[in-house]
């Protein structure tokens, strides 16, 4: 909808509807002009990496499969090695981070993210991927290392999941 949350609430990044006919000319129709990282979204590797695969070319299958989600609602600010060292993260595993993020409404400009260092041991673990309930999995990094880190290793990335009523777990 043309008020969901969207990453730093700019304002070209808002879903634009535009009445393309009316009842008048015998049917409703419209047009969805929408920014590609809007609400739940996956990154293609090609968004970071020069080459890397366009979101046709990843499988359903790298997407549609289980996943555990790991509890890290105490954290604030960066995710790092450490607090995902508690949580056994394992080779072949899609995690996703659940924090205090999917408790707040709206764009929150201080979200809860993760550090290049914790992108760097999940690539160091071997997980196929990572999904954080943030509209980014950076927040304002130069050079954007955690996500160079993660897509350059293959491993996938869905940002802006609601995991607020999903337990812990498998």
């Amino acid at each position: 909808h043309t008020a969901m949350p969207v990453y730093k609430n700019r304002e070209e990044n808002r879903p634009h509807l535009e009445v393309i006919r009316d009842f008048s000319q015998g049917a409703f129709e419209t047009r969805l002009n929408l920014y590609m990282h809007s609400g739940t979204h996956m990154d293609a590797p090609y968004h970071f990496v020069p080459g890397g695969k366009k979101i046709d070319a990843v499988a359903l299958e790298e997407v549609i499969r289980p996943c555990r989600v790991v509890g890290l609602s105490r954290v604030s600010g960066e995710i790092t090695p450490r607090d995902l060292e508690a949580k056994g993260v394992q080779a072949g595993e899609f995690i996703l981070l659940k924090t205090s993020n999917s408790f707040q409404e709206g764009f929150v400009p201080d979200f809860v993210f993760l550090g290049a260092d914790g992108a760097r041991y999940l690539v160091e673990q071997g997980v196929k991927g990572v999904g954080i309930d943030a509209l980014s999995i950076e927040r304002d990094q130069p050079g954007h290392d955690t996500h160079h880190l993660l897509l350059g290793a293959g491993v996938i990335i869905i940002e802006g999941l609601r995991l607020a009523e999903v337990p812990e777990g498998s």
